[in-house]
């Protein structure tokens, strides 16, 4: 099993109320959390990215995070703190070119000695794009295909240094790319940094099965799981690549009780938290289009349907969406509120440790997933019992490892370092 833990950037997990939620960029708080990963010998840290503050109808989303630090300079920093733990940043293939992160992202590795990755995320959105010189959005196709390319020419970068040291003029002309010199760092240590792709979209299963060595997933029953994993792996022969060339990593919560019940009350407090009476209406707004400032969160869902508007809503193509909540709150009696709880719910992992143990291990078992990254809903200190209670029997169990036995990100992994295309 792999375990990976997420530092979230703007997010509606982050219990913010909580006496015990702490800073989102004073050091301490990613500090707190690599310890504590690489404590329950986790495979790697993931660090989130917001490129432009969240905003709402023109005004600063005051129920978001206010910002965060840039990923790959904590992740530095965090490296001379840790000793194993892999260092995944959040990297945009979107706003820049190919040469620069794939600078960084080879510093990192040579600084961490081995365990640098890279979730590379598509921003193509006009809103993001304000921030930088190109506003205009690509369409869906082209963004995923610059994507593609973007991630192939960093990789051509970190293959213009020879195994033993030399460097070599690099040369890539393409679609959307064309650069050509001398790349400034030696090769990685572990090759190249992992490369990360999260969706579940059959355009980011693409992605995924032709560039990324981790796909993060958002499935919630263990079916949908099976169906994903086993239709991702796939897609793999197509690139030449081996199934166990790529780990399928689901993203979940956990809550944890002395018993299954305590667990499922706490579970029920925490969605309270989660989404406020302000919170739920915000994803109402987000999916209608509109000013619904008016609407009781404890009342019905709004009669009117959602706004049109030339792109799909945040949460997916809003019509669809709104009948979908509308279906759930009729047939269960949902209020605003509840409905927005219950349709936004990722099902985290929720009962006893030795359940939640049995859970996680039966997930894997059954192919449902390759490992899980866990988003924590409170900062610095929300690993800090899953890795006490449950990574213990999750080891006894014979599923986890009880040392790190590499030293690099791929060594912990399991993947073979990437054979060098000079």
């Amino acid at each position: 099993m792999h375990l990976a833990a997420h530092f979230p950037g703007a997010n509606g997990t982050t219990v913010w109320n909580d006496p015990r939620s702490g800073s989102q960029i004073e050091f301490a708080s990613f500090e707190h959390l690599a310890r504590t990963a690489e404590r329950g010998l986790f495979d790697f840290l993931l660090i989130a990215e917001g490129l432009r503050l969240r905003e709402h109808r023109g005004l600063i989303n005051d129920l978001d995070v206010a910002g965060g630090p840039e990923p790959l300079t904590a992740l530095a920093a965090l490296s001379a703190v840790t000793d194993r733990l892999g260092l995944a940043a959040t990297v945009s293939a979107t706003f820049t070119e190919p040469y620069e992160p794939a600078r960084r992202l080879a510093t990192l590795d040579h600084l961490s000695a081995g365990r640098a990755a890279w979730n590379v995320s598509l921003s193509a959105d006009t809103f993001t794009g304000e921030n930088f010189r190109r506003g205009d959005p690509l369409d869906r196709a082209g963004e995923y295909a610059r994507a593609a390319e973007f991630v192939a020419t960093a990789r051509e970068l970190w293959d213009s240094w020879t195994p033993d040291g030399a460097p070599r003029p690099f040369a890539h002309h393409g679609r959307h790319f064309s650069v050509e010199g001398e790349f400034t760092v030696p090769r990685s240590p572990q090759g190249h940094p992992v490369v990360i792709r999260a969706g579940d979209s059959a355009e980011d299963r693409e992605l995924a099965a032709s560039t990324a060595d981790i796909v993060l997933t958002r499935h919630g029953t263990p079916e949908a799981g099976r169906a994903l994993r086993a239709d991702i792996k796939g897609r793999l022969a197509k690139y030449g690549r081996e199934p166990g060339g790529l780990k399928v990593m689901c993203g979940a919560g956990v809550v944890l009780g002395d018993s299954d019940t305590e667990a499922r009350e706490r579970a029920a407090g925490i969605r309270l938290q989660q989404v406020s009476p302000q919170r739920a209406i915000l994803a109402l707004e987000q999916v209608w289009g509109r000013d619904l400032s008016s609407y009781d969160p404890d009342g019905p869902l709004p009669e009117c349907d959602p706004a049109p508007r030339p792109a799909p809503a945040r949460h997916g193509d809003a019509r669809a969406v709104a009948a979908r909540w509308r279906e759930l709150s009729r047939a269960k009696g949902l209020s605003i509120r509840q409905t927005v709880i219950e349709a936004t719910d990722r099902q985290p992992f929720v009962g006893s440790p030795r359940t939640v143990a049995a859970q996680m291990t039966e997930r894997v078992a059954t192919g449902a997933a390759d490992g899980f990254l866990l988003v924590p809903h409170l900062i610095p200190g929300g690993l800090d019992d899953f890795v006490d209670r449950v990574v213990p029997l999750l080891q006894e169990r014979g599923v986890f490892r009880t040392a790190y036995t590499g030293s690099t990100l791929r060594s912990h992994l399991g993947l073979a370092e990437p054979v060098w295309k000079g």
